[in-house]
């Protein structure tokens, strides 16, 4: 069953602007938002700048209860989300992205990278489910760095470069992160997650891999990072009222077509292992995304890239609905892409 636009939990967390305002981080409730930063209840999180949705993550056990009592409150100062612009939830300092990470979408890149007159489908299909089933048991997640200047809101315009000949959807899951990680076990890392949120990682497939330098492997510096790559949100959901984060459906739509439409259940290496895995690394900052992967069924598979005038809407089960248009590039490539 395809993922619903609902979000769980008596509140969820974004951020909001108007026409010549600042962007404000706002408490959702229904269709209402309260302005956090003009309420002085919450200026101690503030920590001597503007309050914002990454001030409340660092101090997240505090805020949480604080949130929760404001959200069931009367009190005035609620204003529809319809008049607000609705921006990325989170400005994160790192994106963690999980690279193959789903049994079916490996399965279907393996078979879609078969060379002409190689082996038969049902034997790819046998043995790559087999080296999944491998790597879960006693393998590594495979993870990358994004950039947060690829972050935009959950219903802009995403410009598709004129260097990218192959631009392709891949609906994720993301780990928002309260509590610093350093060195974490799985069995801990969850607790060091705040929220969930929805990421589209956009990814330009004819720039993944360098045919001039085919020993390095994989570029992913360009081929995920254009600007407006990694639509984010609407809103940053508590873990506390998310659920088990293996229960969550992902789906996406191509101009009302169900495209993606996966259980998080067919994860390789769930959201306790990527956080971990990335801890052993680096600290794990609060605000922080972990993208978990994208399941089956991104534009590869289906034969059908994205152009301009497509329209992506992204869903995942309680945590709301993200709609995005394709735009073409305004610019020439001036930088040797390609």
């Amino acid at each position: 069953m395809a993922a619903s636009g609902k979000v769980a939990g008596p509140f969820a967390l974004g951020t909001f602007s108007a026409p010549g305002q600042a962007a404000f981080a706002g408490l959702v409730v229904g269709d209402r938002v309260r302005n956090l930063a003009a309420d002085g209840d919450f200026a101690d999180f503030a920590a001597g700048g503007p309050l914002s949705t990454r001030s409340l993550l660092e101090h997240w056990d505090e805020a949480l209860p604080r949130l929760l009592e404001t959200a069931e409150s009367s009190a005035d100062g609620w204003h529809s989300v319809d008049l607000l612009r609705t921006d990325a939830p989170v400005e994160p300092r790192q994106i963690f992205q999980a690279g193959a990470n789903y049994r079916t979408h490996v399965i279907d890149l393996a078979m879609a990278h078969e060379p002409a007159g190689g082996r038969p489908a049902e034997q790819v299909r046998a043995e790559t489910a087999a080296l999944m089933e491998r790597r879960a048991a006693v393998g590594q997640p495979y993870l990358f760095l994004g950039l947060p200047s690829s972050v935009t809101g959950p219903y802009d315009d995403v410009v598709l470069p004129s260097w990218c000949a192959q631009p392709d959807w891949e609906l994720e899951l993301a780990a928002v992160i309260g509590a610093p990680a350093w060195r974490v076990g799985p069995d801990q890392a969850l607790g060091h997650v705040a929220a969930y949120t929805i990421a589209n990682d956009i990814t330009a497939r004819d720039q993944v891999f360098r045919p001039d330098m085919p020993e390095i492997g994989t570029d992913w510096l360009r081929a995920k990072n254009a600007p407006g790559f990694t639509p984010l949100g609407p809103y940053l959901v508590p873990a506390a009222f998310a659920g088990d984060p293996a229960d969550f459906r992902i789906t996406l739509r191509l101009n009302g077509q169900v495209m993606q439409d996966e259980s998080a259940k067919d994860m390789i290496f769930g959201v306790a292992r990527l956080v971990s895995y990335a801890s052993q690394v680096t600290t794990v900052l609060p605000g922080d995304l972990v993208l978990t992967g994208s399941p089956a069924g991104n534009g590869l598979h289906w034969g059908r890239l994205l152009r301009p005038g497509d329209v992506m809407e992204g869903a995942i089960s309680g945590l709301g609905a993200q709609r995005t248009r394709c735009v073409a590039d305004a610019h020439q490539d001036t930088a040797g892409h390609g």
